[in-house]
This record gives C-alpha cells, sequence and structure tokens, in this order.
C-alpha cells in the first residue's frame, strides 16, 4: 500500500529540517513499527470473491425508472444507468440498486503527525492513523495524489480493513484519532460512518479531511460522528472551482457553514496557487466571508503550492504571498490565520489574539512549547478554542 500526501504536499514523514525532537521521533517510530504488519484478516483483493467483500449498498441514492438511480451523496447527483458507475468511479448500479465498491477497502495507510493533514487546535502534538480508499468526486488540476483519487478502485492494491479491524490497529497503535485523508472521503462515507462508530467504542476519535462537496444529509450524519473535519477550501471563486477544480464553491460554503453548527472541530486549508487564486480580493472576500458566516476563531491555513499533475508550469507560491494573505486575514479580524507547508515560519504558530503570548510554539510537525493550560492561555487566561486533550 502506499504512503501519500495530504492537501499540503509534505514528505510521509518528517525530515530533518523539521527538527523532531528525540522523544517525539521514538514515539512516532514505535507508532509506525506497530502498523508495519498487515493483520492476517487484511486479504489482497485478487480474485471476484475477495473483490465482493469491498461491495455494500450505498446509502444517499434514489432509484430512477428503467433501473437507473442518482447518487444523493454529493451536489454532482450523478444520474448512473443499470452496470455503470458514478463520477466518482467507486460506486456502481448494479439492476437498479447502488453500491458502494470501496467498503473496508483500503488502498493507503500511514501513521501521521496529526500537523500533518493539518489540524493545529485538535490534540497538537499527537499521532493519527491515517487511511484512504480509492476515488474522488472532483479533479483538481494540482492534485498530488492523483493516483489513487482518479482510479478505479480495482486499478488499486489494497487491502480489507474492516471498521472494528480500523479502530483496533489505531488502538494498538496508541493513535488517539483515525483520519481519513488522502484521497476523497466522502465517496467512502458508509465507511468512515461505520470506522467512526467503531473507534468511539474502543475510545479512538475521527478526523476526516475533505473537499467539501457534499450534499447536507450525508455531511450532518458525518458530523454526527466525526470528532473533527478538515475542508479545503480550494478557492473563494466559482471560476476557480469550474476550471480548476471541476466542482462548485457554493456547496463547500454550505459545508463550512453547516460543519461550523454541528461539527465538534473544524479547520480550513486554502491552498494559495500562484496568479489563480492569490489575489488581495479574493482573501479579502474570503477572510469576509469567513468572519460574517462562520465566525473569526475558525482556523485558516495559507498553504504552499507545489508545482503538481496538471500544473507543472506554475512555480511554487512565494512565502510573500502566503504572508500578505495572512496579513489579510488579520487585518479583516480572523484570529487563527496559519501559513502552512513553510517549516520555520513564526506563522505556523499559535499566540494568544487577547495579549499575544505565545501558546503553540510548531516546527515543521514538531510542538516545541505548549503555554495553554486547560484550553486556556496561561498568561491571561483567554479562552482558545480547540480540542486540547
Amino acid at each position: 500500500m502506499a504512503h501519500l500526501e495530504d492537501s499540503a504536499p509534505c514528505d510521509s514523514l518528517p525530515s530533518p529540517d523539521h527538527s523532531m525532537d528525540r522523544r517525539n521521533f521514538m514515539v512516532l517510530c514505535a507508532a509506525c513499527a506497530a502498523v508495519s504488519l498487515i493483520p492476517p484478516q487484511c486479504l489482497y483483493a485478487t480474485d471476484a470473491a475477495s473483490e465482493a467483500r469491498y461491495s455494500q449498498p450505498a446509502r444517499f441514492y434514489q432509484k430512477q425508472g428503467g433501473n437507473a438511480v442518482q447518487c444523493q451523496l454529493c451536489p454532482r447527483g450523478c444520474t448512473v444507468t443499470d452496470g455503470n458507475r458514478g463520477y466518482c468511479r467507486v460506486r456502481e448500479n448494479r439492476g437498479g440498486s447502488y453500491y458502494t465498491l470501496i467498503h473496508s477497502r483500503v488502498v493507503a495507510q500511514h501513521i501521521d503527525p496529526i500537523e500533518k493533514k493539518p489540524f493545529f487546535h485538535f490534540l497538537p502534538g499527537t499521532v493519527a492513523f491515517s487511511v484512504a480508499s480509492g476515488g474522488c468526486n472532483v479533479n483538481c488540476k494540482f492534485c498530488q495524489n492523483w493516483e489513487i483519487s482518479q482510479a478505479r478502485p480495482e486499478e488499486l492494491r489494497s487491502v480489507y480493513y474492516s471498521p472494528q479491524e480500523l479502530a483496533s490497529s489505531a488502538k494498538n497503535a496508541s493513535c488517539p484519532a483515525i483520519a481519513y485523508t488522502y484521497s476523497e472521503p466522502v465517496v467512502w462515507t458508509e465507511y468512515v460512518l461505520d470506522s467512526a462508530e467503531a473507534g468511539h467504542r474502543q475510545g479512538v476519535r475521527s478526523v476526516m479531511v475533505s473537499n467539501g462537496f457534499i450534499n447536507q444529509e450525508p455531511l450532518k450524519e458525518l458530523c454526527g460522528r466525526l470528532d473533527a473535519l478538515k475542508v479545503d477550501l480550494k478557492s473563494y471563486s466559482e471560476s476557480y472551482y469550474r476550471d480548476v477544480v471541476r466542482g462548485e464553491l457554493k456547496p463547500v460554503l454550505n459545508t463550512i457553514a453547516t460543519a461550523k453548527k454541528m461539527a465538534r472541530w473544524l479547520e480550513i486549508v486554502y491552498l494559495v496557487v500562484p496568479t489563480l487564486n492569490d489575489s488581495d480580493t479574493e482573501f479579502r472576500n474570503l477572510a469576509r466571508w469567513m468572519k460574517a458566516e462562520i465566525g473569526p476563531d475558525v482556523p485558516i491555513h495559507f498553504t504552499r503550492f507545489y508545482p503538481l499533475y496538471l500544473l507543472k508550469n506554475l512555480p511554487p507560491t512565494p512565502v510573500a504571498t502566503l504572508e500578505r494573505a495572512k496579513a489579510i486575514a488579520d487585518a479583516e479580524g480572523l484570529q487563527y490565520a496559519y501559513i502552512g507547508n513553510v517549516p520555520g515560519h513564526p506563522a505556523e504558530n499559535t499566540y494568544c489574539p487577547k495579549c499575544r503570548q505565545l501558546l503553540v510554539e510548531r516546527a515543521g510537525f514538531t510542538i516545541r512549547q505548549m503555554n495553554l493550560e486547560k484550553g486556556k492561555c496561561r498568561k491571561c487566561g483567554h479562552s482558545v478554542p480547540g480540542v486540547w486533550s
């Protein structure tokens, strides 16, 4: 199985530049060793019988005439005729009934620092048992994991990992959370729902890294079981979503607004792509929308782009552009605007919005110091939103 990237194109494990201390290094090495062995019940899919294990009735669809179905999972609303699949390639119409082909089908697993997702206000300094299945309901031109997101599931090497096995593996590896990540967990919603429930029974939390392109009914079910949600807001422009992402902006904004009301914790990533979504106007409009619709205390990560997939003609994002985005967000009143994928930058740190005390010092994926006590600034007592324990 592959070890892949999250929304920020970082290494699977911290590089020497991240200055990981001995204690965190030993914890991470021990955790990785714990998952180096595939449980004996995890079988490679090599025949029809093993393929059948991954097929389960899909949720969130409606039957149409002539054995067709209409998917209700995401705003794409695919109408799928008998024997065919939806846009995501992982859901199939079989005789007028819709099936997911990737339940318990894991194509990548790794233990990552939670900061790699990135979550900065959720259990900092811990690690997450990260898993992926295949498929996606958009096609971003900058996707760094396109080999799995744009493939049919039978084209990918995979193992069978039931929700119970996944939860047990995370617990045995001393991971406080499972992370559904790397490709698009929306298209494997059934597996996420079942695994999050299994994890909670064993004291393991669940976090999801998503593009947010999902309808409200399945989103609300996910919010009821997830402990944190990170949404990749690709741009604040409909034309960008249409031309670069092959999706829509409005449903993603609706996802963010709903998640703010329902989710246990929410963070946002904005991948800044040179010349495409990096104008002052877009940064300002985004910041104003966030403050008005979800409040000033939802963390946003302005993340550095690197040329990948279909956008290899563009340079990496200048650090000055990321600093400009953060400065605009700060000026508009957002309290937790970060710069991502620039290890060692001061804007990786968390500061108290009231007294400016350094609260969490980060170097890449490593926590160097914590000046929070029960979620409050040790200097002035200001409450900092997040999940700290």
